[in-house]
């Protein structure tokens, strides 16, 4: 398919455009998007997703425009071209009016499917959100500081337990297999006598108040999965989608059962770490925003400049994936001195998620103001905590507050600590163990590879001028996604499946939203580029 493009000889006089320019609000979406969408979604913007020669497409720049207001409203594919067919101020918005220059008057669902499918497999998948973070930029709205957080996005499938994941694995195994392989695994199966074929996703028909009728269908089934995975083991001529359906189901077998003293594979008293949740969509995961707070899905992530309320940079990560792993990305472009004009100290700011250690030491390298959080430090029932020694790391050296005094001796190959200070015998005779510690063994104090910045983090946030700044930037952060989850763009339910999909579904609503501010700031196109009409 060809690249289309979009007439630029429309009727002056087209009853539509005249319609909604005389009654729309000037910082309406809808009249924004009739007013720059030439300029933000260019046709020849789009050149790479298509071929030199074919039938022509609709229009990319008019797909754009419709895209984001699909993503605004939370429409599905066919309720947006419907809403395109209908509803004059989205055919004002695509700037199309009562025609759209070739004489159609709507397209099919399926080009909405084939712009993302396009888009996702190009080199630039986000251009949507570039464009639009550029036109802010443009505008001078875009400063030097950013407030991260994350939001959960809760997935698009059913959560499955035990029993319907292997069925499910195994069904996928024998629906991805050719004709070659099928009947031999078949044959397996029959060999083993289960009983069951697999062709249904129903769950088998036993007393499941029965404990040991449950534990026998458990343990046939995996016996089922284990005997596929040997008879494919060792073979390096299947294809990827057997390897893939191989890999998942050995995946489903490892992370729930355990093989009891009598040789029965049951259900292990513990769950996996990162326990795959569905076969549908493998890449969810179980997530906790809060201890007492947990969901099914993803996280999704988000960059906020605090002043002008623009988001600056998404990411998607699996719900069990902790909010520091992304910040990397998400801060790029206080990292990269070719993105953006360096007008002062960059800052980031964030709750006590973006605290860690590892967070600090990569903000100060970066040069960069770090205003996260630091939680204090705690210890079970109201113990000393660890503020209460004095830690002395240029000494090496640690004193409880009794006066007892220990060396710091250093923690080989660990992930989080670097040393320790064990008060051991001396705990025994202290008159202030009672304060300290139960433990037989007497106090240890832990010391932290990024000590010396926690540490410093957390006198600095006792500062009044620290706090008053914290509480009036990070909580527009919550603000934002608050307004990015609201139910009239979709709510918290994800739309796709898979986290590259999610990704990209999450990185379009954050440029509809941005788009959508710029239009209630006012944003014009002059001869010198863009700027405000309003404050």
């Amino acid at each position: 398919m060809a690249l289309g493009r979009a007439s630029q000889q429309l009727d002056l006089l087209d009853a539509v455009s005249r319609f909604c320019g005389e009654t729309l609000p000037t910082n309406s979406i809808f009249a924004f998007l009739h007013e720059h969408r030439d300029a933000l979604f260019p046709d020849g913007m789009f050149a790479d997703l298509f071929a030199p020669v074919g039938r022509r497409s609709v229009p990319p720049s008019v797909v754009a425009a419709v895209m984001v207001l699909q993503r605004l409203e939370g429409l599905s594919d066919r309720e947006a071209v419907d809403r395109f067919t209908f509803d004059a101020r989205w055919r004002y918005a695509a700037g199309v009016g009562g025609w759209d220059g070739a004489g159609r008057v709507g397209f099919a669902h399926t080009v909405l499917v084939d712009m993302r499918e396009r888009l996702r497999r190009s080199s630039r998948p986000d251009r949507i959100f570039e464009v639009a973070l550029a036109a802010a930029r443009n505008a001078g709205l875009i400063g030097r500081r950013r407030v991260l957080d994350s939001t959960p996005l809760y997935d698009a499938v059913a959560t499955m337990d035990t029993i319907t994941l292997i069925r499910s694995a195994i069904r996928g195994l024998l629906s991805v297999a050719g004709p070659e392989l099928v009947q031999p695994l078949r044959a397996v199966l029959a060999r083993l006598g289960s009983g069951d074929d697999y062709t249904s996703s129903g769950k088998p028909l036993i007393d499941w108040d029965d404990k040991p009728a449950r534990e026998v269908l458990i343990d046939s089934r995996a016996r089922d999965g284990h005997a596929l995975l040997a008879a494919l083991d060792g073979r390096d001529d299947l294809p990827e989608p057997v390897t893939q359906a191989m890999r998942l189901l050995a995946t489903v077998l490892g992370q729930d059962l355990e093989t009891g003293p009598d040789g029965t594979l049951r259900i292990a008293r513990k769950v996996a770490a990162d326990r795959v949740i569905s076969t549908v969509d493998p890449e969810a995961r179980h997530g906790h925003k809060t201890n007492h707070r947990g969901f099914d899905g993803y996280k999704g992530h988000v960059a906020v400049d605090p002043d002008s309320e623009i988001v600056t940079a998404t990411a998607v990560t699996a719900g069990n994936t902790g909010d520091v792993d992304p910040v990397a990305d998400l801060i790029t472009d206080l990292t990269d001195p070719a993105d953006g004009p360096d007008d002062g100290t960059a800052a980031v700011y964030g709750d006590a998620a973006y605290g860690a250690g590892e967070i600090l030491d990569r903000l100060d390298r970066a040069g960069i103001d770090a205003k996260t959080k630091v939680q204090p430090p705690v210890a079970p029932a109201g113990k000393f905590t660890k503020d209460r020694f004095d830690i002395d790391l240029d000494e090496q050296r640690v004193t409880c507050p009794n006066g007892t005094v220990r060396t710091i001796r250093k923690v080989k190959d660990h992930p989080r600590h670097a040393g320790k200070a064990d008060f051991g015998a001396a705990c025994a005779t202290c008159p202030l163990r009672g304060q300290c510690t139960d433990s037989k063994t007497g106090r240890s104090i832990t010391i932290g590879h990024h000590e010396t910045r926690l540490t410093a983090a957390r006198t600095r946030q006792q500062d009044p001028a620290w706090k008053a700044d914290y509480r009036a930037t990070r909580p527009k952060v919550e603000r934002k996604i608050a307004h990015l989850m609201r139910r009239r763009h979709g709510g918290r339910r994800a739309r796709m499946r898979g986290r590259i999909r999610i990704a990209a579904d999450f990185n379009l609503l954050a440029a509809a939203v941005n788009l959508a501010r710029l239009a209630t700031l006012g944003l014009t196109h002059t001869t010198r580029g863009r700027t405000l009409t309003t404050a």
